[in-house]
């Protein structure tokens, strides 16, 4: 699998990110932890292009983010999309909630609003989802799962899981069968 996962910031794109990680065992890569650094400046367009390049040529990856500039390349490379298109006030709660907790896709602990970042959220449904649908569109012979609730998305997560222990199971038995 190859899956990106977009959606608005606060939506709970890392933390679906990390259950599909742990389901499916595939690498995870957070597009944050390669734009931000630790002491809040950010790497050049070329660098993050050169990083996500390594990532793009491995095997199987489940990326976390939107980045917008490299939205086209991941879409190429992706056999799967996880679009969580969650309303506003999910968002903007999911963002309060995480506020001043450590978090393992970002180098930093965000512990005061940043009325830029939340202007940039408030408009992402307005400015930004219509441009992702339109590219979405146009991408043919990819999985493309868009989930309108947390729970949607969550019933997806459990119904995955059900399906890759029971292909555990089946390759357990098979191997004593085999036997």
């Amino acid at each position: 699998m190859k899956a990106i996962i977009i959606g608005c910031p606060g939506s709970g794109k890392s933390t679906f990110a990390r259950e599909l990680n742990r389901i499916t065992q595939i690498p995870l890569f957070y597009l944050d932890m390669i734009f931000h650094r630790a002491d809040q400046t950010t790497c050049s367009s070329e660098e993050f292009d050169e990083k996500l390049g390594l990532i793009l040529r491995e095997k199987e990856w489940v990326i976390d983010g939107n980045y917008a500039r490299t939205l086209p390349v991941r879409l190429q490379a992706c056999d799967t999309v996880y679009w969580l298109r969650y309303p506003l006030e999910v968002c903007l709660e999911g963002i309060k909630a995480r506020r001043g907790k450590p978090r393992i896709d970002m180098p930093w602990v965000e512990t005061e609003p940043d009325q830029e970042f939340l202007d940039f959220v408030k408009s992402f449904h307005t400015d930004y989802e219509p441009e992702m649908e339109k590219m979405l569109e146009q991408t043919k012979g990819k999985e493309i799962y868009v989930f309108s609730s947390r729970a949607e998305a969550a019933g997806y997560l459990k119904e995955l899981e059900n399906c890759m222990s029971a292909r555990v199971e089946e390759k357990i038995m098979e191997f004593f069968q085999a036997l």
